[in-house]
């Protein structure tokens, strides 16, 4: 019986040794971590561009679609921002304790409202030219068609993904 459970053991470890041989091979051409060490090398990049002016590219991102959208709810907000609603929450924490969102119940008690203050709109406009500058930099780096088809094939990596 020890024989036929070593035998077992030894079919198990060859085949778990050949499927994580596989996916290092195949692992190179994974979306999710490519994906994921681009946005680190653009989050890095861009985080450093925009900390004369004290905000973080992920700040940014949310403080410019809260103003775009008008006064979004956080379920709006999470929805085009992709975000499940905890994290949003807990990234939306330090803009609202810099004052530059208020968080406030919505028509519906059971919603809340997003509403970019006079500072956070102030912020974005000194961010603003910051941020063009960095994405400059980027654009110039890939060439306009290269980062227009790069901007497409990511929103196709969205829709693919939240398709489900």
């Amino acid at each position: 019986m020890t024989r036929d459970k070593d035998n077992a053991c030894a079919s198990i470890m060859s085949n778990e040794a050949a499927d994580v041989k596989k996916f290092m091979s195949e692992g190179a051409f994974c979306a999710c971590g490519n994906l994921r060490k681009a946005v680190r090398a653009v989050t890095q990049f861009y985080d450093e561009a925009l900390r004369p002016v004290g905000l973080r590219a992920s700040q940014l991102a949310l403080l410019a679609a809260s103003k775009g959208l008008g006064t979004p709810t956080m379920s709006e907000l999470a929805k085009v921002m992709v975000m499940d609603p905890t994290t949003l929450t807990r990234n939306l924490r330090p803009l609202e304790k810099q004052d530059l969102i208020r968080i406030r119940p919505g028509k519906d008690r059971r919603e809340r409202e997003v509403t970019v203050t006079r500072g956070g709109v102030d912020l974005l406009a000194k961010a603003y030219p910051v941020w063009r500058k960095a994405q400059a930099h980027v654009t110039d780096g890939l060439g306009k068609e290269r980062m227009s088809q790069l901007l497409a094939d990511l929103s196709a990596v969205v829709e693919a993904t939240q398709g489900r």
